[in-house]
């Protein structure tokens, strides 16, 4: 049974540990709360869990896809959420899913794909029995503040690439590799980026919504914490966007004014060497009457003005920066 963690609390004390078939009483007192945690179920156990908390068929249909958006549903009396969480593995962005069913007196996490567990927010919850006491919402709170703070070490880590590729272009071009590396890294930042807006919207409903259920007034500020956060994480990735543009940009502007230095360059000694074969090529024209093929100094004449007019028109060249 994929069953992470499953408890029972009173009035934000935990209670006991819940046994892996155990029924949820209907009459449950006031501060009671149940929190399960699952990891990857298989379709008949999370139809099991289903069954024991009154869970809608087709939330748990969601759960089961693993490749839903981030959205938030309302079934009778219980809400569903979908998060998605992001983990780098490498250079790629690798999604992860949280599907949360939050009812009047229990909290059910579904993970997929996700690598960090929710303990260290059950264990700061269990340590904190007054803000657990508000029940399955500031848990809810708690989860999604959770994922939403994994995802500043992605932004961090692709960040600092960013910026050392951005940094390296002012000094050697990019390569092919590279630059389809860049690419590549660009369109995992719009994809994440396209991930964390419609988490925005799903804070933004939690934090706005009256109308949702299991939503306590004094609870709701937090989300509205909660989507200051994603808006934060939403702006940096777009800055990462940018940067990404801009070195590529960069890297093509460098590598067009590397390229017109090299084509002035080429222009330049062909235009030195224009004027050796212009007047080799006058001279080699064989004729029969050319007043320089009987004179003594024709030759060395030739070669002055070889050398002189190769030495002028580099001269000029030199002048003015194209060599």
């Amino acid at each position: 049974m994929p069953i992470m963690a499953a408890r029972h609390y009173n009035n934000g004390q935990l209670v006991r540990e819940l046994g892996p078939d155990e029924i949820i009483p209907e009459n449950c007192d006031t501060g009671d709360f149940f929190w399960l945690g699952l990891y990857e179920p298989t379709p008949g156990e999370l139809e099991g869990i289903a069954k024991r908390f009154g869970l809608h068929l087709l939330a748990v249909e969601d759960a089961l896809k693993a490749n839903q958006l981030p959205k938030v549903e309302v079934y009778g009396d219980q809400l569903f959420i979908i998060a998605r969480t992001a983990n780098l593995d490498g250079d790629t962005i690798e999604p992860g899913e949280t599907a949360i069913f939050a009812g009047p007196h229990f909290l059910v996490t579904v993970r997929h794909g996700s690598a960090r567990t929710h303990t260290a927010v059950r264990q700061r919850l269990e340590s904190l029995p007054i803000k657990l006491a508000h029940g399955p919402d500031y848990a809810l709170y708690a989860i999604l503040d959770f994922i939403i703070d994994g995802y500043f070490p992605v932004i961090d880590a692709i960040e600092d690439r960013l910026l050392i590729v951005e940094e390296s272009v002012m000094d050697t071009p990019l390569d092919a590799e590279e630059i389809r590396h860049l690419y590549r890294q660009r369109h995992e930042i719009i994809r994440f980026q396209r991930l964390v807006g419609l988490m925005k919207d799903v804070a933004n409903r939690l934090a706005t919504d009256d109308d949702l259920p299991n939503i306590d007034a004094a609870v709701r500020p937090f989300f509205r914490d909660i989507w200051d956060h994603v808006s934060r994480a939403e702006f940096r990735l777009a800055s990462l966007r940018d940067i990404a543009a801009s070195v590529l940009d960069t890297n093509s502007l460098l590598e067009q004014q590397r390229q017109g230095v090299i084509t002035r360059q080429l222009a330049a000694w062909a235009a030195i060497l224009a004027v050796p074969t212009a007047i080799a090529g006058i001279y080699g024209m064989n004729f029969k009457f050319m007043p320089e093929l009987d004179w003594g100094f024709g030759y060395p004449f030739a070669l002055a003005l070889i050398f002189g007019g190769s030495g002028l028109v580099f001269w000029r060249f030199k002048h003015i920066g194209w060599l």
